[in-house]
């Protein structure tokens, strides 16, 4: 019995689609000579972080507190500390880009606040991977047909799927600052959220009738 040729392709699907989060990172610091001072003000400044965060709800989706670091500043000879530090950041999670901006603006007028971000993404159970490895699978299928005709055959059975990877990249945004400070009207945040490149591929084996070869 002689076995079925078989037509080995790689299937890809590319997409743009919008993003569905937005990721940045505030950090509070504080520096004092007095160690118990520095501690208050970091505190302070932190909790301030907080209720701007409380008041943005619902369109913070996540918040996580992170790096916490508080650390003696000492002179260059011997072990002399002459002041403390103290830094506390909070990573946010954002799904009202329309909410983004403000919400950056209000953080980054607090004292001694430093913003990082935003970064864009989407959520993990997007729907975009679905679509993407659907037409990654169509397109395995759309070539292994073509293949089969060009040697005068038909596609019959698929033997084996495998799932080649791929998946977006995070992107940084491009920031604007705009409005009229000179008559004292409030400055406003331009975000521009960056389109999400998602990428499948798949490696697909299928059986075909026996080639016509002239």
């Amino acid at each position: 019995m002689v076995d079925e040729p078989v037509v080995v392709v790689r299937g890809e699907a590319y997409r743009e689609v919008a993003p569905e989060l937005a990721r940045f990172t505030v950090t509070a610091t504080a520096r004092d000579r007095d160690r118990e001072a520095t501690l208050t003000r970091l505190a302070e400044r932190a909790a301030a972080v907080r209720v701007l965060l409380d008041a943005a709800e619902p369109a913070v989706d996540r918040r996580e507190t992170g790096d916490l670091r508080v650390w003696p500043e000492t002179r260059r000879s011997g072990e002399r500390v002459v002041a403390w530090h103290g830094s506390v950041a909070t990573t946010v999670t954002v799904t009202d880009f329309t909410a983004l901006g403000e919400l950056m603006l209000r953080l980054a007028d607090q004292d001694q606040v430093e913003l990082a971000g935003p970064w864009w993404s989407l959520r993990p159970d997007s729907p975009a991977y679905r679509e993407a490895r659907h037409a990654a699978i169509a397109d395995a299928v759309a070539r292994a047909r073509e293949y089969a005709e060009a040697l005068g055959a038909r596609v019959t059975a698929l033997l084996e799927l495998a799932d080649g990877g791929g998946g977006p990249q995070p992107m940084m945004a491009r920031a604007a600052f705009a409005g009229d400070l000179a008559q004292g009207g409030p400055p406003e945040l331009e975000l521009d959220p960056q389109a999400q490149s998602v990428h499948a591929a798949v490696q697909a084996r299928f059986t075909i009738t026996a080639a016509v070869l002239d």
